[in-house]
């Protein structure tokens, strides 16, 4: 499966660890989203780049007010 994701402005805490709220969709148009504690590069490469677009978030749809319970570990 592929899929784009953006980074949102929402955080949220799962479990105890605070994780970023990043939506997009699948390669087939499916809306979907992630909440992500961690994400980084390759030390190697040059990552300025990365850290630059690191920086930009969206507003979150809607829909990501509310954490599905089914989501909970």
């Amino acid at each position: 499966m592929k899929v784009t994701l953006e980074s949102t402005t929402k955080i949220v805490e799962l479990n105890g660890i605070q994780c970023r709220v990043w939506q997009g969709e699948t390669a087939r148009g499916v809306p979907c989203h992630a909440y992500i504690p961690l994400i980084g590069a390759d030390k190697d490469f040059d990552t300025s780049e990365f850290d630059a677009d690191l920086q930009e978030r969206v507003a979150p749809r809607p829909d990501l007010d509310v954490i599905p319970l089914r989501l909970l570990l």
